[in-house]
């Protein structure tokens, strides 16, 4: 428990449990979308898809990661077809 304390008295703070499953969810879609868009050649798709797989680690708000992730796949979805 000492290096917990450690650890946030640097300013680190582990993430949350829905943050953590917003990440991975996002990353999985992502995946998907970036394997589709590279195998029909749709460039939005490709690039949404990485989009999807990298902004988490630029984002540290749980809000912000799932508003941004809803808003990217809802993205995706327009451009699958």
């Amino acid at each position: 428990m000492n290096e917990l304390r450690q650890i946030q008295s640097l300013g680190l703070v582990l993430p949350s449990p829905a943050y953590i499953l917003g990440a991975i969810l996002f990353g999985i879609i992502g995946w998907v979308a970036f394997r589709r868009g590279r195998k029909e050649s749709i460039a939005a798709l490709t690039w949404s898809g990485i989009a999807l797989m990298l902004y988490p680690y630029g984002v540290s708000e749980t809000l912000l990661l799932w508003f941004v992730g809803i808003a990217v796949s809802g993205l995706v979805y327009v451009k699958w077809n």
